[in-house]
């Protein structure tokens, strides 16, 4: 388990973990956020960094429904015109999700803004099936080391750079689609998972050998 420094108090962990899942949930299901341009928002209106000090009015004086409306409020967003709030007996996989984001918070102290610069809200939905039966602690352990992957240069990436190519250079000399490329930079989609023949042509176009390229 890694862990950097406690956000805030350990009493206020439940409300903020649940206060975080209701808005999750709210914003996603019921106001059709685009949720990584939403959780933009979060970073910015102000209630994040209240969120990460354990200011109280904030993560134990708001449901997850009020939260989402404070947020848009304090940005100059509209809000849509019916969302009422939701009433679910089943904790989905939005809830999860921003519950699961709480405990992570509260647990390295890093900030949302800082999370979300490596991390997708994509990352959290394609962990629910496997990690949502899980305990708190074994599922942030998945998504931190996620995190943390996301802050180490691949191979393909640093091959790239010591040739003084840009992406849309090898993309064009390795006939390999862009977004695939940038995608196999970042970790979104795993290399050693790729077509042989994109390995062999990357490795042509970078003057090295396929298996340098892959992922240990």
């Amino acid at each position: 388990m890694i862990r950097l420094a406690y956000a805030f108090a350990e009493c206020y962990l439940a409300d903020a973990m649940h206060s975080l899942g209701e808005m999750t949930e709210y914003a996603a299901e019921a106001c059709r956020e685009d949720m990584d341009r939403f959780f933009q928002i979060f970073s910015i209106s102000g209630y994040a960094s209240r969120f990460e000090k354990g200011d109280p009015c904030v993560v134990s004086g708001l449901s997850g429904t009020e939260l989402y409306g404070r947020i848009m409020e304090a940005c100059g967003l509209k809000q849509p015109d019916t969302a009422p709030p939701l009433v679910r007996y089943h904790a989905g996989e939005y809830y999860w999700s921003g519950y699961i984001l709480g405990y992570m918070q509260w647990l390295t102290g890093i900030t949302f803004s800082g999370l979300f610069q490596r991390l997708r809200f994509s990352d959290f939905i394609r962990a629910y099936p496997a990690l949502h039966t899980a305990s708190e602690e074994k599922a942030a352990d998945v998504l931190i080391e996620c995190y943390h992957n996301r802050g180490m240069t691949t191979r393909l990436q640093a091959y790239r750079k010591r040739l003084g190519l840009s992406q849309k250079a090898l993309s064009k000399a390795a006939d390999v689609n862009l977004r695939t490329l940038q995608q196999y930079e970042v970790r979104d989609k795993n290399i050693n998972h790729a077509a042989a023949d994109k390995i062999i042509s990357l490795a042509a176009a970078l003057s090295c050998r396929p298996e340098d390229l892959l992922e240990m």
